[in-house]
């Protein structure tokens, strides 16, 4: 009947935290007062306030357009719908120096409880509880409102899944399965914790470089206002409006697992830091994402470590009380029928929970797993992209999610978030280290090695998952 929902609550939630693979939720948020929040009607909400806006080239580059190579502004939405509209009043305001022709706009990864702090009750228009995560509204959400060409950089968060809501407009997802990552050249420079970005543009990829690039396997999507979709835990995504304005809301589901990964990005944030903070800060290498205001000292990066590695102890250590019990429930219990998908917890799977080490695990329970969901039209796979589709531009069906724990405020042990400074970037902080020194002759430019180089097998997230194991095994003994 009218006004029914294709899924449950309860069934909206096994299929977010048991699907491995990218997904599109249809008809579940007709009844939304969220599908309102288009540009126009937030203007009127904001009512005249300011908030920041990054601008990048549309010229599509060999190189990624990291946040440290954009320029910032701070702008009303009244002033961004205009400039994006071309109109002649935006000579003067925020966005008199780009031309919208050359350049995109995104006021991207804004919490919706901070810039809307003095409407609580808006929070209540995002109704999560939908897919099963009852309490969770707006407030636990993230907004981000761009022009056509606005994009994130491919990367993959560290923390949780992703639930997108697209508002306004539509995206393209290019969206890469864990077992890629070696495919896509991961670095921690520009460093963000909780995000692991890729080298490759990967809407230009410079095959020369990173060759490795043509084995991975893109799945591409294009998301529709209406539409909800489902980045799960590790998957790498590239995002790009594709309409002259998109809005999109999302909020990232923690996991069990996100207790190990704060111990390696804790881990990733003391070298990062005391690395990169031994270099000369005159050498122009902007390594700080402009979301980390500051490189934290080696003090308080010991205090993140000893901070995660208790978390995941405790959380260990619960985990493995409550299956013990959930095992002697269950032996009683016992039919013989076939059992329901176990639920993923620390310390119940020991291969399962880690980083980026596991990517596809097709065995015949998860194939078993895979059949038992619904797809259909109200639950849509993003399919791999065929070698027919062409260019990484086409769409496979109809998609930014990134960033940090993205988890509750309060509940992070090392990200701070403040306002984004205001930089006006130069476009060569990213330059291979080969082309570093153009004086240096033809050996010596192409064996010099940068700090960069070597933190990028340092911190690679192979690496750092066996330190992150060597280190809980050394604490738990």
């Amino acid at each position: 009947g009218e006004g029914v929902k294709p899924f449950t609550p309860e069934k909206a939630k096994e299929i977010v935290m048991s699907l491995q693979q990218p997904a599109v939720f249809c008809n579940m948020v007709g009844d939304w007062a969220a599908l309102h929040w288009n540009v126009k009607y937030l203007s009127t909400v904001l009512d005249g306030k300011a908030i920041q806006f990054r601008l990048g080239l549309k010229t599509v580059d060999l190189v990624p357009q990291f946040e440290t190579r954009c320029s910032y502004v701070e702008a009303t939405l009244e002033e961004f719908l205009a400039w994006s509209c071309g109109q002649p009043s935006c000579l003067s305001g925020p966005f008199s120096c780009y031309d919208s022709s050359k350049y995109w706009a995104y006021a991207d990864y804004k919490y919706i409880a901070r810039i809307f702090e003095d409407k609580p009750e808006i929070f209540q228009d995002i109704r999560w509880s939908d897919f099963g995560f009852p309490g969770r509204s707006g407030k636990e959400s993230t907004l981000w409102i761009g022009s056509e060409g606005a994009n994130t950089p491919c990367h993959l968060d560290s923390y949780g899944c992703n639930l997108v809501l697209q508002v306004e407009g539509r995206k393209r997802w290019h969206l890469f399965p864990p077992g890629d990552t070696s495919f896509l050249y991961p670095t921690r420079i520009p460093y963000e914790e909780s995000s692991i970005f890729s080298k490759v543009n990967v809407a230009n990829p410079d095959l020369k470089r990173f060759p490795k690039f043509r084995n991975s396997t893109a799945h591409v999507v294009t998301l529709s206002p209406g539409q909800v979709l489902l980045v799960p835990r590790h998957w790498w995504h590239y995002v790009e409006s594709i309409d002259p304005i998109t809005v999109s809301i999302n909020s990232w589901i923690e996991l069990d697992a996100d207790h190990e990964a704060r111990v390696e990005e804790a881990i990733t944030r003391m070298l990062v830091c005391a690395i990169k903070s031994a270099e000369n800060p005159g050498d122009g290498d902007l390594w700080l994402n402009p979301t980390e205001v500051e490189a934290t000292s080696h003090e308080i990066n010991l205090q993140y470590l000893n901070q995660a590695v208790s978390a995941y102890l405790k959380c260990q250590k619960t985990s493995v009380s409550a299956q013990a019990h959930s095992s002697i429930a269950a032996a009683e219990q016992r039919t013989g029928t076939s059992c329901k998908r176990k639920k993923r917890e620390v310390g119940s799977e020991p291969d399962g929970c880690r980083l980026l080490t596991h990517g596809f695990d097709f065995s015949a329970s998860k194939a078993e797993e895979l059949q038992e969901i619904p797809f259909g039209p109200h639950l849509i796979q993003v399919l791999p992209q065929t070698q027919e589709t062409g260019s990484m531009g086409a769409a496979a069906v109809e998609s930014d999610g990134r960033d940090l724990p993205r988890e509750k405020e309060g509940e992070h042990i090392g990200k701070l978030h403040r306002r984004r400074k205001q930089l006006v970037m130069s476009n060569d902080c990213e330059m291979p280290a080969h082309q570093m020194d153009s004086d240096s002759s033809p050996c010596t430019s192409q064996t010099a090695l940068s700090t960069s180089d070597l933190l990028d097998c340092l911190v690679n997230p192979h690496v750092i998952n066996l330190v992150a194991r060597l280190l809980l095994e050394r604490t738990a003994v």
